[in-house]
């Protein structure tokens, strides 16, 4: 390490520096001098080079051997030090710009009522930053910063990584306001059954779902989709609490409410992460299937139906108690129905928008 450091015309001089000039003029050796100094030659050659703070001991001792007060020795080492964190918040503001870039600033100003600040990238960086509550946006690049990432991460990109982050992160500081009820399995598998009857609810289903899931210390947190986020939902333990996080990246009822139950299975079996686009997680998404739609009444349905008509999705949705649509997207993920003939059957499709933090 150097005993003075620049970066952009900010030069930082460590007080190793000013005391080796010193003892290059006495015409002393550095062994020397440490001896009159009382201090170890070791001890010198580390702090001439910059390599560790100049102490209230090394401070006194250099008052007394030269006659100045300990006041300026210590205010040398603190100008260094206020300056060389100038220097490092800079270099670390190159780096958030980086990582600003792969951020839709827009998406914040739509749901969250940030500011605008055209052109200020700096005074975004700033706002964003503080919202996150994180010290610095490099640390959106953390795999783990928030939770894992339970497959697909070697696959992820720079971008997919740092608004995923950011999506969880939200949902993380929103969940600390809520909740103080430790979680409790019992109380949540009850919860599950309340949450099942309101698939017909098209309004205030979510805050439902919220209400009976917090008595159980589970907390929902429902969000717009981020772009370039590439995820589905998480799962954090938070304390004695969980955050159950899902968007409405696809928003029909279907994906909504699969995603939903598939972040509960992830709870049921105590795995927390974040669950990835297009990735395949056998045990949460047969707990989701198997919820939404009994498999036996599918099948069954199946075998009684060669032909898919509105009529006979609608039926078959009022006799398990769900809405249309659920059925409607299990039938075109099992390619029941092709997705080519999808429009034939958009009355039965509901489409969500989240538009702010739920």
């Amino acid at each position: 390490m150097s005993n003075f450091i620049e970066y952009k015309g900010k030069t930082a001089f460590h007080p190793g520096y000013y005391l080796k000039e010193i003892i290059e003029e006495s015409g002393l050796t550095q062994e020397d001098y440490a001896l009159r100094l009382g201090t170890t030659p070791k001890n010198l050659s580390i702090l001439l080079r910059g390599e560790q703070s100049l102490s209230i001991d090394i401070a006194v001792k250099l008052s007394r051997m030269l006659g100045g007060s300990i006041e300026y020795w210590l205010n040398l080492q603190k100008a260094f030090d206020e300056k060389k964190g100038e220097i490092l918040s800079e270099k670390e503001l190159e780096k958030e710009k980086e990582i600003f870039n792969y951020i839709d600033y827009n998406y914040f100003r739509s749901n969250f009522g940030f500011p605008e600040f055209p052109r200020l990238i700096e005074e975004k960086i700033k706002f964003l930053r503080e919202f996150l509550n994180i010290s610095s946006l490099t640390l959106l690049l953390n795999r783990e910063l928030t939770v894992k990432f339970r497959s697909y991460a070697d696959k992820l990109s720079n971008s997919n990584i740092v608004n995923a982050n950011v999506m969880v992160q939200i949902a993380t500081n929103e969940a600390l306001k809520k909740c103080h009820t430790k979680f409790n399995m019992k109380s949540f598998n009850k919860a599950i059954d309340k949450a099942l009857a309101l698939t017909f609810e098209h309004k205030d289903f979510l805050n439902k779902i919220q209400n009976y899931f917090e008595e159980s210390g589970v907390i929902v947190i429902a969000l717009p989709y981020l772009k370039n986020s590439g995820i589905n939902g998480a799962v954090k333990k938070i304390g004695s609490k969980i955050l159950l996080m899902i968007n409405d990246r696809r928003g029909y009822a279907d994906t909504l409410w699969f995603t939903l139950f598939h972040e509960i299975g992830h709870v049921i079996n105590r795995d927390y992460g974040i669950s990835v686009e297009n990735e395949t997680e056998e045990d949460a998404d047969l707990f989701a299937r198997n919820k939404l739609i009994p498999d036996e009444k599918y099948k069954s349905y199946l075998e009684q139906n060669k032909k898919f008509t509105i009529k006979s999705i609608k039926e078959f949705a009022a006799s398990i108690n769900r809405d249309p649509g659920i059925v409607l997207g299990r039938l075109l993920y099992d390619k029941k129905i092709p997705y080519s003939e999808e429009r034939s059957f958009t009355e039965l499709r509901h489409k969500y928008k989240i538009t702010n933090c739920s």
